[in-house]
């Protein structure tokens, strides 16, 4: 008998990046077995993508709650397992808090919610529960964050001093110089987005890996957030002090409008002892910095590695690996807590990243909008 997980899909359909994404990771170590789905919210375009991708329509549903129902009313052997939710982000919180009231597992795009205090709702839901789940800050998987990670934890850098990340793309800056692209388009809509554009869906990635690669968490911001526009009620650029303690301090740096750029996301970590730098764009490099020595570049899948970055690398060394197999890396983790295997810490973002990440979010907007003043978080 199959050992595979049975998946759940919500949205995700038609060309969507994301959508390939998760399923080109969800298969990557045949744990998972797509099993049922609402791919689309008109039912004739959700079957024939179902169709397009080779998927069985009879359990293609027409909407969520029939999706639910329907999956509840098999038996517990047959039921779908784990629900990823691809959706917008207005309904991220109304479709994991079902999900998990009704037993299910949740894999869910960030942000998690449209609120801290969504947030908060539906951490206690999965305690309540005792149901797993994950938020896809995707480039956790990558191995050589993860060899970051571990390298930081072991004291390959010494004590943290100055922690710098920047997230730049430029993808909003056609859009936001034409009022009716700016009017239309959901990034920039509060209704479907929440209160934040740029810090709520890339300057929030860039805030979680800090937090994931140093094992600190990040106590206090200050946020000036660029609009552009008077009529543009959603920030697309801004810059975040941070304060980690004492005399741990650094910068956070993340934009939408930086013209041409595509998905510049670059982490640089400063130690007593050395530093740690990392760029998206390039992701199989690792730089480490000595005083007094020449820089090393580390790479994945030579035993100089940590045994998590290890398990993370799918391809001997020279064969680069990308942001699927950092998606496949997170869906791998969390196959292993559903199956009840061990598992690292750290194999798959958690709750507690999503509802410190939707704190983050929101003082970041309050710390602009009271005057760009420290916030506590």
């Amino acid at each position: 008998m199959s050992r595979k997980i049975k998946w759940g899909v919500l949205g995700g359909g038609g060309d969507s990046l994301i959508g390939v994404l998760h399923r080109v990771a969800a298969s990557m170590y045949d744990a998972y077995a797509l099993t049922g789905a609402v791919f689309n919210p008109d039912f004739e375009q959700n079957k024939a993508f179902a169709e397009e991708i080779g998927i069985p329509l009879d359990r293609i549903y027409p909407d969520f709650d029939t999706m639910v129902a329907a999956e509840l009313a098999l038996p517990q052997e047959e039921r779908i397992q784990v629900f990823s939710v691809l959706t917008p982000n207005f309904l991220h919180f109304p479709m994991a808090k079902k999900l998990m009231e009704n037993g299910f597992h949740v894999i869910c795009e960030k942000p998690m919610t449209m609120t801290h205090e969504e947030a908060l709702v539906l951490e206690k839901t999965q305690k309540d529960k005792g149901v797993l789940f994950a938020l896809t800050h995707t480039y956790t998987g990558y191995p050589m964050i993860r060899q970051m990670k571990a390298m930081i934890k072991d004291g390959a850098i010494g004590a943290i001093q100055k922690v710098d990340a920047q997230y730049y793309q430029g993808w909003i800056n056609p859009i936001i110089h034409d009022p009716k692209q700016r009017a239309s388009t959901w990034r920039l809509d509060p209704a479907k987005s929440g209160i934040s554009c740029c810090m709520g869906d890339i300057g929030v990635h860039a805030y979680q890996m800090l937090e994931y690669v140093t094992g600190q968490k990040i106590e206090s911001i200050l946020a000036d957030l660029g609009h552009v526009y008077d009529d543009n009620q959603m920030d697309i650029d801004g810059t975040v002090l941070l304060r980690l303690g004492k005399h741990v301090k650094g910068v956070l740096r993340a934009s939408q409008i930086a013209t041409a750029e595509e998905n510049n996301f670059s982490l640089a970590i400063y130690g007593r002892e050395g530093a740690l730098k990392w760029e998206q764009e390039n992701p199989n490099y690792l730089t480490l910095l000595k005083d007094g020595q020449p820089a090393q570049i580390l790479k994945p899948g030579h035993s100089y590695n940590s045994a998590f970055s290890l398990e993370g690398t799918k391809l001997p060394p020279g064969h680069p690996e990308g942001i699927f197999d950092a998606m496949g890396n997170i869906y791998r983790g969390m196959a292993k807590a559903v199956r009840g295997e061990s598992f690292t810490e750290g194999e798959f973002p958690s709750m507690e990243d999503g509802v410190r990440g939707m704190k983050f979010i929101e003082t970041a907007v309050a710390s602009h909008a009271d005057g760009n003043v420290w916030k506590t978080l």
